[in-house]
């Protein structure tokens, strides 16, 4: 008796095994059949904002607009951003890896934004009344669906260099429950009428790999003549009314809302493969506990 009941026992494992396996390969089918349905782009871009071009940096693969809202929005889980002109990804990696990440690109047309203050501000304040600005819009957050964050603090501190008009800095963020921070490393390019916004959407595990690329990325984005911020025409252009604290701040972005800083939170694409029958929240999840531990 106690042979069949083992034998019973070696079959149930058997099939469930035989099933996991089955799920793990629908899910992985799945997840290639998305990465298969985008389209990335090499060589010289021309952005639609900014009057810039953008090279593509070597290790780098580019998608455009509507691609990179859909991964943001739809498969990432993010709240909409219009803003999105496009996204960087490394050539050797796919936007639904366990390990992947990428640099956003934006546009935002505020003016002339001046830099007279760039040595003046105390970033250890600021990070402070950053974190407080957080725990008060939290609860509008939560209200909406998503999860509250929490700013641990700076991931990099801030740098400005003057000399190519680009600000630098990276905040570490935990969203929810989350067990692995959010890496948010942001530079700022100045422009004659703007600025281009160009977000990295990280783990915190990847900030080596993202500060080793930090140079290639800042040479990506070109601002043509006329546009650069030494094409300045105090006669006939609008200044901003915002400062190089005022970027680090958030300031120039409180008019989007609370809900710029993006993550990965794999939670729409996730809900929609259960609801239509797959096993891809299982096999995502399984993953990020089996490289845990």
């Amino acid at each position: 008796m106690l042979k069949k009941m083992n034998l019973s026992f070696l079959a149930l494992m058997l099939i469930a095994f035989s099933l996991r396996s089955q799920e793990t390969d629908s899910s992985m089918i799945q997840i290639n059949n998305i990465e298969n349905s985008l389209v990335y782009e090499k060589g010289l871009i021309e952005l639609s904002a900014g009057n810039a071009q953008l090279t593509v940096p070597v290790g780098f693969k580019f998608l455009n607009r509507q691609q990179s809202i859909y991964v943001l929005t739809d498969l990432w889980g993010n709240p909409a951003d219009s803003s999105i002109l496009g996204m960087l990804v490394p050539e050797n990696q796919g936007v639904l890896d366990n390990n992947s990440w990428v640099f956003t690109i934006s546009y935002d047309e505020v003016g002339y934004i001046k830099d007279d203050d760039a040595n003046d501000i105390d970033y250890d304040d600021l990070l402070k009344e950053q974190q407080e600005e957080f725990k008060t819009a939290n609860p509008e957050r939560i209200s909406l669906g998503y999860p509250p964050i929490e700013f641990i603090g700076w991931a990099s501190h801030p740098h400005y260099d003057a000399d190519k008009k680009i600000l630098h800095w990276a905040k570490e963020l935990k969203f929810g429950e989350d067990s692995l921070n959010t890496l948010n490393y942001n530079l700022r390019i100045l422009g004659r009428k703007g600025m281009f916004m160009l977000n990295a959407i990280a783990s915190m595990n990847e900030l080596g790999e993202v500060e080793k690329n930090i140079d290639k990325i800042i040479g990506s984005v070109s601002f043509k003549t006329g546009s650069k911020y030494a094409d300045f025409d105090p006669d006939v252009d609008e200044v901003a009314a915002w400062t190089i604290g005022g970027l680090v701040a958030g300031k120039v972005l409180a008019k989007a809302g609370f809900f710029v800083v993006l993550a990965k939170f794999w939670k729409v694409i996730a809900l929609a493969f259960m609801a239509g029958g797959g096993a891809i929240w299982k096999f995502i999840k399984g993953k990020n506990k089996s490289d845990e531990q």
